[in-house]
Formats: structure tokens, sequence, C-alpha cells
């Protein structure tokens, strides 16, 4: 990225706003976080900070959706990328780990906030867009025969479920080790417990 890009990204006063309220949101939680402390921290003006967002409410939908939208985009690549369900999910499980490492408190926030409390239109966690396109990942798996037919929740939470608790154990500093050295032991027992063979 050139010097010029670079500035006008760290001068987006949004993206200034956005950055501080995921770690605001993350150490404090929504509702201790007041729009006086993120325009203190961010540097923006209460002013600029409801014209750009309405509310704090608008803020959180805001980071929410971006977040949600950047997911979303990396499991879309994964699937286009790979042909098989096995190597999509696997993948799938693999970027979800090095984005813990590499972004815990995108994790935090997209796994921990309890985002039904402060955005009660938003669909829940589990139904957002990510999480849908893991599910569907599933069910091509289950058509094309390398899964073996079964309740498409049961299958997504034996498949994802021990990956996502891995993550939880990470992000609460349970375990000490970076994920990525888990990889292959938590995609074994993930796969075996829905492969069809």
């Amino acid at each position: 990225m050139s010097n010029s890009a670079t500035s006008r990204r760290v001068q987006d006063p949004r993206q200034q706003i956005l950055d501080t309220v995921l770690v605001l949101f993350s150490e404090r939680g929504y509702f201790a976080t007041s729009v006086q402390d993120i325009s203190r921290e961010s540097g923006v003006s209460v002013g600029s900070i409801y014209h750009h967002f309405g509310d704090k409410e608008g803020i959180a939908r805001a980071l929410y959706q971006t977040l949600s939208e950047r997911m979303s985009h990396s499991i879309s690549r994964i699937i286009a990328q790979q042909g098989t369900a096995h190597d999509r999910c696997r993948g799938i499980v693999e970027t979800l780990f090095d984005m813990t490492e590499a972004e815990p408190l995108v994790m935090d926030f997209m796994l921990y906030a309890k985002h039904r409390d402060f955005l009660p239109e938003e669909k829940p966690i589990c139904s957002s867009r990510p999480f849908e396109l893991m599910r569907s990942v599933i069910a091509a798996g289950m058509k094309a025969g390398e899964i073996r037919p079964m309740d498409l929740m049961v299958a997504s939470s034996s498949l994802f479920g021990g990956p996502v608790r891995m993550i939880v154990a990470r992000l609460d500093g349970v375990l000490q080790a970076p994920l990525p050295r888990y990889l292959d032991e938590v995609w074994d027992c993930a796969w075996r417990s829905v492969a069809a063979r």
C-alpha cells in the first residue's frame, strides 16, 4: 500500500471510529462505552460520530456488519478455491484459527459480544452470513456423499463446534500455544465426526 493510501486510511474518521469501538467494546462492553469515550479515544468529534453513524447503536451495527462481511468474504474465497467439502471446511477452520491469532479482538467481538442485547434487529451470530456459508458447505458435502446424512445443525456443531471451542479457549488465555499448532489434530477429530467414510 502506498504512503498516500495509508494516510487516507488513517485519516478516515469512519474507520478510526470502528477501530476504536472494536477495542472499547471488547475491553469494556457495549453498555459501558459512551459516545464521549469513543470520541476521546478515536480523536473524532462527537458531532462527526453522529454524522457518520447516527448513534452508538449505529456504530455497533456498522462494526458487526463490517466484520461479518469480512468473515463472509474470507469463507467465500475458500469455497471458490477448494473443490471438496473436506478441503473447504478445513480451510475455514484454518482461517478462523489464523484470524484469532492475528486479530483476537475481531474474534472476541464476533463470538463473545451478546449482539442481540444491543442490536435486537440483527440475526444471532449463528444465523449470520458467515455461519450460513459454513452450513452451506456442509449441506453440499452431504449431497456429494462426503458427509454422512444427518441434521444440518448437528453436523455443523460437530464439525465446527470443537474448533470454535478451541478459539474461545485461546481468547480466554486457557490455551497458551498458538491455534495453528493444534490445527491437524483438531481438524482430524472434527472431520471424523461427520465423514461418510
